[in-house]
């Protein structure tokens, strides 16, 4: 099975990180994968990834409109970078795009 982990965030750190956490649950959900998404909002850190998430993960997902906090733990994973609003208008695209980056399409 496809394991994706992603981490939300957007610079007020309000709807743009949740709507895009939901976004991206629904089209991997979608495709059949599994997926744990870390927002970075202004509630702070929530669901946040730990080691065995990242290890196991197939492919990162990272919101590029503000910073990552700890971004340096994906280091050595394959990372795909939207941004947020992107993420809640075209989550479905971003899925096909893994699904060929993966060669499973």
């Amino acid at each position: 099975m496809t394991l994706l982990i992603a981490v939300t965030a957007c610079p007020t750190g309000v709807a743009h990180t949740y709507m895009a956490a939901e976004a991206l649950l629904t089209a991997a959900q979608k495709k059949g994968w599994s997926i744990k998404v870390e927002t970075q909002g202004a509630s702070g850190v929530e669901n946040e990834l730990n080691s065995t998430d990242i290890e196991s993960a197939d492919m990162v997902i990272l919101t590029n409109d503000v910073s990552i906090k700890d971004e340096n733990r994906f280091s050595h994973k394959k990372i795909v970078r939207v941004g947020s609003n992107t993420a809640v208008r075209h989550a479905d695209k971003i899925m096909l795009k893994i699904a060929e980056n993966l060669g499973i399409v």
